[in-house]
């Protein structure tokens, strides 16, 4: 029998909504915790974005409030993979470097994440020069953190699921949750297409779909989606192992022997009915980053009007009618992103593309993500929005939620990522809208 077959539980300790890199690794840490835990999946275990991104596992220039995250996740990422295949390599990371300019930001970013202890360090160009294949740009240098890796997206969340079901969580996939159960004010459990399920608790880890979820419980979360576009190579020999930001595009080796490629700029916005209702949270966000995400009108506004924004759960809900989102890639970001690798390290000519892809990413305002419990509704918790920084620091954030549904002190400061930041008054912090999926 498939999993996605299983017996619906009447009742569990905690009810996961969403089976990607977050709610797969909570329900792990969940599990190994002794909790009662069943996931619920309306399509199939990292559908989406979980299995769409680049497929980094970084430190480096994350925003502060993520670089302790980052740093528990890596320590994650080597047990995980000492339990199963996951992908999980340290390879290093490099952010390449042309100039002063370049070599100050790293710079800054180095003195304001050094309270953290990360693995990182400035290269100067003879140093950096050994890491990467003969290139006409005149790299000055780079970031490098020799700790920072990769894990491979088409495996993680698969990997993490089998630990969970070792330790007794449930997986059930193609089981949609219409929304939640509420008794007496608070959270008394799910409604799924094929029953109802009694639990403490309620983690949504939705990614793109949360908003929709929030919506339909009367919780307003200011989220919005932006498609990304990647490719990969055919197994190709390169004298390059590192993953690698070049300011305009990244690449980085596979397990099975290509290499993952995309381009900073290449993603879009839809404009959609939420981009107008969440203008005012998002229009600074937009004019700081109008060279990294391109706005576009077309049939998606159509799309999502279509969508009932309140439904009823005894009803056949959105998330049956349509349980992946799958966009295609742009072919425009795609040939781009093959031109700067090209003409960066000319010895990718020889390489073949094997495939192109497209995901939605699930962002906020300030581009950090909420992991808190949701005011207002006693013993429902929210992790998403990760804004392209997901994957990455997924075993972590997956811990960070198990911490606080079970009352345990978190290891890291979990302030700014309290859902209330978003409520009238409070400081938005951080403008930037780091869209690309790097992970």
């Amino acid at each position: 029998m498939s999993f996605g077959q299983q017996e619906v539980p009447s009742a569990v300790d905690v009810a996961i909504v969403g089976g990607g890199i977050v709610g797969i690794s909570s329900a792990y840490a969940l599990a190994r915790a002794g909790a009662r835990v069943c996931v619920f999946e309306k399509g199939v275990l990292a559908g989406e974005q979980s299995s769409r991104n680049w497929g980094w596992v970084r430190t480096l220039d994350r925003d502060p409030a993520e670089v302790a995250l980052a740093m528990r996740a890596n320590q994650l990422w080597a047990d995980i993979q000492a339990r199963a295949d996951a992908g999980f390599r340290r390879t290093g990371i490099l952010y390449l470097q042309e100039n002063g300019r370049d070599a100050a930001q790293h710079q800054r970013w180095l003195d304001t994440a050094r309270a953290y202890g990360p693995d990182a360090t400035l290269l100067d160009r003879g140093q950096v020069l050994r890491y990467l294949p003969d290139s006409p740009r005149r790299w000055s240098g780079a970031l490098f953190s020799a700790a920072d890796g990769v894990a491979e997206p088409g495996m993680a969340t698969q990997a993490i699921a089998g630990l969970a079901r070792s330790h007794g969580a449930m997986v059930l996939e193609h089981c949609a949750v219409r929304g939640l159960d509420m008794a007496a004010g608070r959270v008394a459990g799910v409604v799924t297409e094929r029953g109802p399920v009694r639990a403490q608790a309620v983690l949504l880890a939705g990614g793109a779909w949360s908003r929709l979820f929030c919506g339909n419980s009367g919780v307003e979360f200011p989220q919005l989606k932006v498609r990304g576009s990647v490719l990969r190579t055919q197994p190709f020999d390169a004298p390059l192992v590192a993953a690698v930001n070049a300011k305009n595009f990244t690449c980085r080796k596979r397990a099975d022997g290509g290499y993952t490629v995309s381009q900073f700029g290449a993603s879009m916005a839809d404009v959609v009915p939420d981009s107008f209702r969440l203008m005012g949270k998002f229009m600074r966000a937009w004019l700081a980053n109008n060279a990294f995400v391109k706005v576009r009108f077309g049939k998606r506004f159509f799309e999502e009007l279509a969508i009932p924004r309140r439904f009823e759960l005894d009803r056949v809900s959105p998330f049956e009618r349509h349980r992946v989102l799958d966009p295609a890639a742009s072919p425009r970001a795609i040939k781009m992103a093959w031109r700067r690798l090209t003409e960066a390290f000319p010895v990718f000519h020889g390489a073949r593309i094997g495939r192109a892809w497209g995901g939605y990413i699930d962002v906020t305002p300030d581009a950090l993500p909420v992991m808190s419990p949701v005011d207002g509704i006693p013993g429902f918790f929210l992790a998403s929005g990760f804004s392209g920084h997901g994957f990455g620091i997924g075993p972590a954030s997956g811990e960070l939620m198990a911490d606080l549904i079970l009352g345990r002190t978190p290891r890291v400061d979990i302030r700014p990522f309290r859902f209330s930041r978003f409520a009238a008054g409070d400081g938005q912090g951080n403008e930037d809208i780091a869209t690309e999926p790097a992970g």
